[in-house]
């Protein structure tokens, strides 16, 4: 592989002016010269200035290729850009581009994004407002459908059906991110339908876009709510016996702590954001007959819509919803086989894509591959879950989010994935080389909280074949208990983490 040395500035001194000295920088070569700077730079005593100094070359850059003067974005140097972190203040946007929803035609998006959005409300209507009705049908009601109906065709068969799927979802939702108070807030922009027609939205004078709503009334805004269709006692049934994360199969989902103990009660007059995810988790099940809801899924959408949901462009944020709908779509599409029972066995299926993982950990590292069979600890009992809900489950929010930054900017995002999971490994190897079963899988299905920039940088060096992997037990210990090496890639993930969050402040 050929190398680079670090970047040459010319007669640019190091404290220059940052935008004078990006334009003399290949940044196609980043990832090399992250690796040559963090050797040479790492003992000294200016290694986490410079380290600071190449990430705010990084984060510039990030703005030129997103400057509105760019007729045309260009994707492989957004996702260059995006590969270690995005500043807060642009992620909703990069998300979008990255995961292909919207176009890199920059004058296309207006436009584009009308439609999008205006043909997801019109779902929203067909499917929950008014099911199996067409526009001209919608005032009158059938006589000979009932609720006793048990032909397949009948909409109070569908209903009930609908409603186990629903019972589901909302108890998922409900308890998302407990960590965080974020999805129990009462959101801004809540469906068209029941904006117009709720007390609380008109006190608070939401009255700058006049919508037409095709059915402005109070029956129309209580079928939006779908927590209402639920019985408070189905709230608490018992995790499908057929689900990936039931109790028998060692990945059921960990228990986050909650500030508070969130109460089912609800104001019906206000949309919650949990209850925006379970209307497009609800969409998505209808949409997706073959796939449906599957637990696990709520915990993919909810960095999404929170991502969205939180932008600080109200326009923009105002679309969270639909906009979450079309990115959890393209997500799913990728990764939506590992939800399929059916093909679990399939060359498609989890089973191949934790055989796939198992055999990248016994490449790398052949000793920890075999101290973990020689204890039973099978990547089922721990990969399954890191692999299916992309790690969302394994850190907090925050994190998870900086991870996704990196995952999304990867051309293959399951491979970077695959490292990003070994990343971990190797950051707690001595304690996994030294445990038995029980003390092995403690710890890869409760992962300790770590530094996700410094995973992150160990993903990109493994998937650029200069990360180097502990051959031996000893070499661990060695290389852990040494008092006088500094870590070059802490250095550089500590720098990068800190300059993140200093340019997401200056926006």
């Amino acid at each position: 592989m050929q190398e680079w040395g670090p970047p040459r500035f010319g007669n640019s001194e190091i404290h220059g002016d940052l935008e004078s000295i990006i334009t003399g920088i290949d940044h196609r070569k980043w990832k090399i010269y992250i690796e040559c700077w963090a050797k040479s730079i790492a003992l000294s005593d200016k290694g986490e200035y410079l380290c600071s100094f190449l990430a705010e070359i990084i984060l510039l850059q990030l703005e030129k290729v997103l400057l509105l003067k760019n007729a045309e974005i260009d994707l492989s140097d957004l996702r260059l850009c995006c590969s270690f972190g995005v500043p807060d203040s642009l992620r909703p946007l990069c998300w979008r581009l990255l995961l292909g929803y919207l176009p890199v035609e920059r004058q296309q998006w207006s436009v584009y994004l009308q439609k999008q959005r205006e043909i997801y409300n019109s779902l929203v209507e067909d499917v929950i407002v008014h099911p199996g009705q067409s526009s001209m049908e919608q005032d009158h009601e059938t006589t000979v459908d009932h609720p006793l109906n048990l032909n397949p065709d009948s909409q109070w068969n569908n209903y009930f059906k609908d409603n186990e799927v629903l019972a589901q979802i909302d108890k998922d939702v409900r308890r998302l991110c407990p960590e965080i108070d974020f999805f129990q807030r009462i959101t801004a922009y809540p469906h068209r339908t029941f904006r117009h027609v709720s007390p609380v939205y008109d006190r608070a004078g939401d009255t700058n876009k006049k919508i037409v709503v095709p059915s402005q009334n109070i029956r129309s805004a209580a079928k939006i709510n779908l927590s209402c269709r639920i019985r408070q006692e189905n709230l608490y049934s018992e995790v499908p016996p057929n689900s990936h994360f039931s109790a028998g199969n060692f990945i059921a989902l960990p228990a986050k702590t909650a500030s508070n103990e969130y109460s089912n009660d609800v104001d019906e007059n206000v949309e919650y954001h949990w209850q925006v995810v379970e209307r497009v988790l609800f969409m998505y099940s209808k949409l997706n007959p073959g796939v449906r809801y599957v637990q696990g899924m709520n915990e993919i959408m909810g960095p999404l819509y929170y991502v969205f949901a939180s932008d600080a462009d109200s326009e923009w944020a105002e679309a969270a919803e639909a906009d979450t709908y079309y990115c959890f779509q393209l997500l799913m599409s990728e990764i939506k086989d590992n939800f399929i029972k059916t093909l679990d066995s399939s060359s498609c299926g989890i089973e191949s894509l934790l055989a796939e993982f198992n055999e990248r950990l016994r490449n790398c590292d052949p000793e920890l591959y075999n101290h973990l069979i020689d204890v039973g600890v099978k990547p089922q009992f721990y990969a399954f879950r890191w692999l299916s809900l992309l790690l969302s489950q394994e850190f907090s929010l925050p994190d998870v989010i900086n991870i996704w930054d990196s995952l999304f900017s990867s051309p293959d995002r399951l491979r970077f994935l695959h490292w990003i999971c070994l990343a971990m490994m190797e950051k707690v190897r001595i304690v996994l080389l030294e445990g038995d079963f029980t003390s092995c899988l403690e710890m890869l299905q409760n992962y300790h909280e770590t530094d996700v920039g410094e995973l992150i940088v160990n993903a990109h060096k493994m998937n650029e074949g200069c990360y180097y992997f502990k051959s031996s037990y000893n070499d661990s210990v060695k290389s852990g208990s040494s008092k006088v090496e500094i870590n070059p890639t802490t250095k550089l993930a500590s720098a990068f983490t800190n300059v993140l969050r200093t340019w997401s402040k200056k926006q």
